[in-house]
Order: C-alpha cells, then sequence, then structure tokens
C-alpha cells in the first residue's frame, strides 16, 4: 500500500494499463510533455513514448471521433477533456457514436473508450470550470457514468473502465484531487485546507462498475452522494448528530438500486446530495427510483439537496456549493417527518 491522493491514484491506474495492454492509449489536450492541467498524466509520456501518450487538438468533437476509430480498431483509447465544461463539443460523437456502436452493428463492432474530465466546484473556477453535467450522460443509453470520492476507489473504478469493452465517462472531482478537506462550514479558509493522503495498492486491483458502498454505516436516514458530496455527506451527518447511512453511489450508471434499496427499506428516511443543479439533476431519478421501490418504507418525504438552478457563481461560490448545514438542515427534515 502507498499514501497517495486521488491525482496519484489516478496517474497509477494509466501507468499500470499501459503497462499491461499495449492497446491502451492516452491522448488530449496538454496530456503528453505537461502531465496534464492538473498533472493526473504527469511522467506517463517520457516512460511510454508519445506514440502512446499524445496530445491533441484543442477540438473535443475530434478528439472523441478519433477515440471511436481507434476503439474499432482494437486499441483502448483513453482521452481527456480538460473539463467537464468543455465536453459538450464531443457530445454528438459520444452519444451518437460511441454509445449507438454496439447496438447499431448487432455486436460487431464496439467502443472500449474512457473519457477522464474533471468536475464540480470548490476551486474558485467560476461558470466555465466548475460544471457538474453527470445527469446528462447518465440519460443515454449505451454509455456508462463514474464519479468516484476517494483515492483508492479512483483507481480500482479507471482500471475497470479502461477494460470495459463500452465507453466510459469518467468524471474526477477536481475539489478532491489532493484530498479530503477540513474547514467544510460554508466557508472554507482556502480552496484545498487539507491534502491528506489514502492508502492505496500500488499494483493491479480493479472496482467493479455498477456497485455502490457503504461509506458511513447508519439506521436512522439514508444520504445518497457520490464525488465531492460523499464528504459533505459525512460530514452534514456528524452535524446532525443522527445515525446516518452514507451511501457513496461511485457508478450512477449502472446504478446499484440494490443496495440503495436495502439501506431506505432499513433506515426509512432518504436525503439526496449532488453538486449539480436540482432541476432534472440526477438526484430526480434517484428520487423516483426510491419511491418506486420504498413507498412502503418511507416515513417521510425524500429530500435534495443540490446546488442552485444558475450558473455556478464565482463570487458566491459557497453559497452556491451544497454543505453540511444545508445537508443538516434536510436530515432535521426528514427525521421530524
Amino acid at each position: 500500500m502507498a499514501r497517495m491522493n486521488m491525482i496519484q491514484a489516478i496517474n497509477s491506474a494509466m501507468d499500470i494499463m499501459l503497462e499491461r495492454d499495449p492497446n491502451t492509449v492516452i491522448f488530449g489536450e496538454d496530456v503528453g510533455y505537461f502531465g496534464g492541467v492538473f498533472r493526473c498524466t504527469a511522467g506517463l509520456q517520457k516512460k511510454y513514448g508519445d506514440h502512446r501518450v499524445f496530445d491533441s487538438p484543442i477540438a473535443e468533437g475530434g478528439i472523441l471521433a478519433t477515440a471511436v476509430g481507434m476503439g474499432v480498431y482494437g486499441l483502448r483509447p483513453v482521452v481527456e477533456i480538460q473539463f467537464a465544461d468543455y465536453i459538450y463539443p464531443a457530445f454528438d460523437q459520444l452519444v451518437s457514436e460511441a454509445a449507438r456502436l454496439r447496438y447499431r452493428s448487432g455486436g460487431e463492432f464496439w467502443a472500449p473508450i474512457t473519457v477522464r474530465s474533471p468536475c464540480g466546484g470548490g476551486i474558485f473556477g467560476g461558470q466555465t470550470h466548475s460544471q457538474s453535467p453527470e445527469a446528462i450522460f447518465t440519460h443515454v443509453c449505451g454509455l456508462k457514468t463514474v464519479i468516484p470520492s476517494n483515492p483508492i476507489d479512483a483507481k480500482g473504478l479507471l482500471i475497470a473502465a479502461i477494460e470495459d469493452d463500452d465507453p466510459v465517462v469518467f468524471f474526477e472531482p477536481k475539489r478532491i484531487y489532493n484530498g479530503p478537506f477540513e474547514g467544510y462550514h460554508d466557508r472554507p479558509l482556502v480552496p484545498w485546507s487539507k491534502h491528506d493522503l489514502g492508502e492505496v495498492p500500488e499494483g493491479y486491483y480493479r472496482i467493479e462498475l455498477g456497485r455502490a458502498a457503504i461509506a458511513r454505516a447508519g439506521s436512522d436516514v439514508t444520504v445518497l452522494a457520490y464525488g465531492t458530496m460523499v464528504h459533505v455527506a459525512l460530514a452534514g451527518v456528524a452535524e446532525s448528530g443522527v445515525d446516518g447511512e452514507v451511501i457513496d453511489l461511485r457508478t450512477l450508471m449502472p446504478l446499484d438500486i440494490e443496495c440503495i434499496v436495502a439501506s431506505v427499506k432499513k433506515t426509512g428516511r432518504c436525503v439526496i446530495l449532488h453538486e449539480a443543479t436540482r432541476f432534472s439533476g440526477y438526484g430526480a431519478e434517484l428520487s423516483a427510483q426510491v419511491q418506486e421501490a420504498c413507498f412502503h418504507h418511507l416515513e417521510a418525504p425524500i429530500e435534495r439537496v443540490a446546488g442552485w438552478d444558475t450558473p455556478y457563481p464565482h463570487a458566491f461560490e459557497w453559497e452556491y456549493f451544497p454543505g453540511p448545514a444545508r445537508v443538516k438542515r434536510a436530515i432535521d427534515k426528514v427525521m421530524a417527518g
């Protein structure tokens, strides 16, 4: 085991897959010599050469179109979209080509593509560097969507994504790239106030896509979260003083509905937490799934805590960012129901 933050764990996953599988290639904007804007690919071009780790033009649609062609011909491309906010020009290639390829070819062709992209706020990135567009991709049949919350999961899930024969959108919460953090109480002093590291196996391992994890066991209320919000959920439960169970979804599509249903049937209450905007957010689907499967076990209406329905503000980032205080209020409300 080694002490790694999420950046190091992600780098280790790609390093391992480049070594294990000669068909794995990595490309994107500034991922080669520069090592990526967040240094997730640092050192990989030097180790494996510029024919396997290389820079692309600033053309997200071209990046994904190239990846589709590579996948059809037997390669396993891992592409980086520098920020999730920039992924929209590639949306047509992901939805109309990569996601549909296996279906439209009757299984004759497939697109084993992994699309890595930093997402979310908390680093003063403003409206064009802070978006959380995961709900858009969970709506697309044929795509898998993953968002880890810690280094050990990030590495195992990324390896599983690269080995998957279907396209995977792998969002990386940049707020926790350098580790979990303190000072969450609505206005932390600095963007990263704690650079804590996690214990991560140095070698190969994988975490199956479609399996949630229990981040904290409890019996009073279920809090569903993913990515950065897992840490917010844990802090909110601690502030509330109740015995809350926090479920880290890890994979948004496919969804581990069995884990969710088992928890909600046990607790009888549910709070859903995500950073993206509330209207038509991923929490709406979670709420519907829980309502359909657990209606007779619910002791109170389901509560959602999410970002506001506005572009991500720069000046008021910590008013937008769902913090533990808002989670506590939601927990108090369902406990009183």
